[in-house]
């Protein structure tokens, strides 16, 4: 028996399914479940829109505040996090790329990084365009941590 043939299926299936589910680790692309999960866990809910592989300034926040060890601790407590990509080189399912036009047309985005902090029913309480060094003190005062 000729396994080959099934073995490529069996890539081909999953690097399908990675490149589906693009977000960061931790993060969700999909809005209608971040909003329900933020509803029932009564949670804010961190929109990054982003162009996680072209945007400088993306790519510095991601690595700077979103990769730390304080950061991940604290949402993963604290927040639902939603990444909206607009990448270049990578590919995004039709669905997503329609939602996230969708959404930054919702929240008048015009530049990246744009990261909106939404309530668990859905009102914009806070926003940081561009990168700014103090985007985390400042996301955990918008929550009410300390």
């Amino acid at each position: 028996m000729n396994l080959k043939p099934a073995l490529l299926t069996i890539g081909f299936s999953l690097t399908a399914t990675v490149l589906c589910s693009a977000a960061k680790p931790g993060w969700t692309e999909n809005f209608e479940q971040a909003q329900k999960q933020a509803e029932a866990e009564h949670k804010p809910l961190l929109l990054d829109f982003t162009g996680s592989d072209w945007c400088g300034w993306c790519i510095k926040i991601d690595k700077e505040v979103f990769a730390k060890p304080d950061f991940k601790s604290f949402a993963a407590k604290s927040l639902i996090l939603m990444e909206v990509d607009f990448p270049q080189g990578k590919p995004l399912p039709d669905s997503v790329k329609t939602q996230n036009s969708e959404l930054q047309r919702k929240f008048k985005v015009n530049g990246y990084p744009t990261l909106v902090l939404l309530s668990p029913a859905g009102k914009e309480l806070a926003r940081w365009e561009g990168f700014k060094p103090t985007f985390f003190e400042d996301l955990k005062k918008a929550t009410g941590e300390k």
